[in-house]
This record gives C-alpha cells, structure tokens and sequence, in this order.
C-alpha cells in the first residue's frame, strides 16, 4: 500500500507533539509493510541538527525520483521537502514575521539565480511565499495537485488545518481517496475566539475528507458537534509513546535539594500555564524546598515573567525555553513531579514522555490522554487550589511519588505506536476495500 501523506513538523524539524506523533505513526506503519512519501514544508538553507534523516533541501517541487530521498537504506518512508516558511502553530503575525526575516535575507543577496522549470517534472515555487499565511497555506496546496497528478499511490493522508487543502488537491488531482488527522481545532487552540479562515479551512477539509482521524474521544466530540460531521465518519485512534530511546527512572543529580516541579510546553492560553503560576504560588506559601520550572516558548512567556516577579517567586521559578534532544531528557530525569494545566488539549503526549523518566504526573480532566492513563492525579484546570494540593501531596509523601511512577510506567507498556499504526493501516484497508 502506497500512502502520499502531508504534514508541517516533523523530526528534526518538530515545534510540539504533532511532529512526534507523526515519526512513531509512519515509523510504525512502515514497518507494518506501508509505504509512505511524506511531504513537508522547508526552507531551502535551513540546517538540521543531528538529523538521522537523509533530506533535500530543495526549493522546489521535484517529483523525479532522484530527488526523493528514503530515510534509511531499506526504508519504506520517503521524505519530500517543499519550500515554505510554513511552521507548526503559526498565527498571521508569527508568519508575517517570518516572511519579513526571509525577506530581509534575500534582498542580501546581490547575485540572482536563474532558474528553469521544465513542465513535466518540476513545479517552481521559490521566491513566491505569500503574502499573508492562509495565502501561504493555499500556495502550499499546489504542491498536493502537482504530486496528485506525478506520484502513484493508493490513499491521502493529511495531518492538521495547514495541509487539508493540500491533500483536497491531491484528492481532486488523483481522484483517491482522503484521510484527515485531526491533532488539534481551532477551537482548542483559540477557545470561543476562533480564527474564521482557519475554522472554514478545517471544516472544508472536514467535508472533503472520505475519512477523519481523532486524536481522543474529546476531539471526536469536537468535530461532530461543532463542524457538523457523521460520527460514524470520524474514528479515534489514541497517540502512544516511543519507549526505545527512553531512559526510563535514570535520575541525574540536581546540584540542590529542593523538589522540581515542570511544566513543559508551548506558552499559550490553550495549555494553562497562568494556572500552573498560580497553583505554584499556593504551593510556595505552604513549602518552600521546591522550585518550578516553565519549559517552552509561546506568546504568553512575557506575561508570565511577569506575574512571577509580581508573585516575587523568581527564587523559586525558571524559565528555560525551547527545549529538545539531551535538554529534554535531561529536564525530566531531574525533575520529581509532572504538571500539564491544559485548558483544552486534543490529547497531549508529554505527559508519557515523564511517565517514561519515572515521573509521577498531574494532568487536566480537559485532556484527551486523561482517557487512557488511569494512574496519574487529575484536576480540572481552573481548580488551582487543588491543583497545588495534589503538587503538595505528591511532593510531600514519597511514597505517593513512587506509586504513581510505578504504576505509571507499567501502564505505558500496553500503550504503543505499533497498535496505532496498526489501526491507521486498517482504515485504510477498510477504505479500500
């Protein structure tokens, strides 16, 4: 079975968990006999760091098979990179922003290049981003009618709102049929204030596509009542946890010996980082031998500086940043206790990844990976004042801790992307027929 599939992240090239999910997904699946030519958004010069993958930094849309590189000799999933500033978790001002930056470099550069496009192989986007980033994300759709028409494969594959019209193209270009992946709404990113454009791309996708993938029943829910879609159109498969690379309960030494509580995420409304502040206030005027950490970037990282240094917590409150690779694993094996505050999150992967570290873990009812994790602590995400007790609780007896990592760890056994793929594979065969 050959799948064109189309996604915005992916390692090395990963913002937050869609690109995670995306690499144990088609890691999987390619292992189950499934062959993959994944399509990405890049541009051309950016370097990645240690990256196993073989890649093209190409800027254009080369369908030639010289130009398709496989991630590993013997691999079944092909990487295809496409010219585009596009990148996971954009707003207009962020790819304005962006665009102004690519700008600037190329306007540098004193020497232009011609270049030819032959009709039959290459479709030549370079030097024409758009405007504004829904224009981007329709000048990226060529890409699904260009491939729809040059590839050969057996179903479409398309992973959030950037890449829906793209694989509508690819549907209309091919006439084959369309699987869309629903990892987040705009509602879950934007509450009641959604973005229109961004709510009439989902919901055209939505209608275009012959299949939709949840993410959680939460997600499920979501698309049925508000996109007005058949819930028998819409499946749930859950995201699971590579467990391999994972060093699981090795701990490295802090250098001090005040408790960690982490909080890891993009900074928005969307993930609740305001709660976490204030349940960490509440927590420090009962305890003081604990410090909290805020990893991640996002629009709000200003104001929660500033309510900190308001709260005079900055003693006992760092912020890190972006944070990936050895940093990554190295913030969880020091920390002893896991906080996710999400107002409203589709599923929600880290909670596993400090699960894996020997990590005991509170997480909000408004998460979808509360459906399938039963040995962790759960608070709604307005609910600070139990949201610090239970932070109290579990620092304050051990034996609570070692429980719930325990237990925890255990339950992420019979969790794997081997049944997740296994579960996409079988949609597919189903659709197929």
């Amino acid at each position: 079975m050959k799948v064109l599939m189309f996604g915005w992240e992916f390692p090395p090239y990963i913002s937050g968990g869609l690109g995670t999910a995306c690499f144990g997904l088609t890691r999987h699946m390619t292992e189950q006999g499934t062959n993959i030519l994944f399509v990405l958004p890049h541009i051309k010069g950016e370097k990645a760091e240690n990256s196993f993958l073989d890649m093209i930094a190409a800027n254009k849309v080369d369908s030639s098979k010289s130009r398709i590189r496989k991630i590993a000799p013997g691999s079944k999933l092909k990487y295809f990179l496409v010219d585009s500033p596009l990148r996971p978790y954009m707003v207009d001002k962020t790819y304005q922003a962006k665009l102004e930056a690519i700008n600037k470099i190329n306007d540098r550069i004193s020497e232009v290049t011609h270049r030819k496009t032959t009709a039959n192989s290459v479709l030549d986007l370079s030097n024409t981003y758009g405007q504004d980033l829904i224009t981007e994300v329709a000048r990226y759709a060529y890409t699904g009618g260009y491939l729809g028409t040059k590839e050969t494969f057996d179903i479409i594959h398309a992973h959030d709102w950037m890449t829906f019209p793209a694989g509508i193209e690819a549907k209309k270009a091919s006439g084959k049929q369309l699987v869309i992946h629903v990892h987040a709404t705009e509602f879950d990113r934007s509450g009641e204030n959604v973005n229109r454009q961004i709510y009439d791309i989902e919901r055209y996708g939505m209608d275009m596509a012959d299949r939709i993938i949840a993410v959680s029943h939460r997600t499920k829910s979501i698309i049925v009542e508000r996109y007005d879609q058949a819930p028998e159109k819409v499946v749930v498969i859950h995201n699971a946890v590579m467990k391999e690379a994972k060093l699981a309960h090795a701990r490295m030494r802090k250098g001090f010996t005040e408790k960690i509580v982490l909080f890891l995420g993009r900074i928005t409304t969307q993930k609740g980082p305001d709660y976490f502040v204030e349940a960490a206030n509440l927590v420090l005027q009962s305890m003081q031998n604990v410090r909290f950490v805020m990893a991640g970037t996002g629009d709000m990282l200003p104001k929660m500086i500033e309510r900190v240094a308001e709260l005079r917590m900055q003693g006992h409150f760092h912020f890190t940043g972006f944070l990936k690779g050895a940093e990554l694993e190295s913030i969880f094996s020091m920390s002893d206790l896991y906080v996710m505050p999400s107002v409203s999150e589709p599923f929600g992967i880290t909670p596993f990844e400090a699960m894996l570290h020997g990590v005991p873990v509170i997480i909000s009812r408004q998460s979808g990976i509360a459906e399938v994790l039963t040995h962790v602590l759960t608070t709604d995400f307005w609910d600070i004042e139990k949201l610090a007790s239970s932070i109290i609780s579990v620092l304050s007896h051990p034996e609570l801790a070692e429980t719930l990592a325990e237990a925890g760890h255990n339950e992420l056994q019979k969790i794997s992307w081997h049944h997740a793929a296994r579960e996409v594979n079988n949609l597919y065969k189903e659709m197929l027929g």
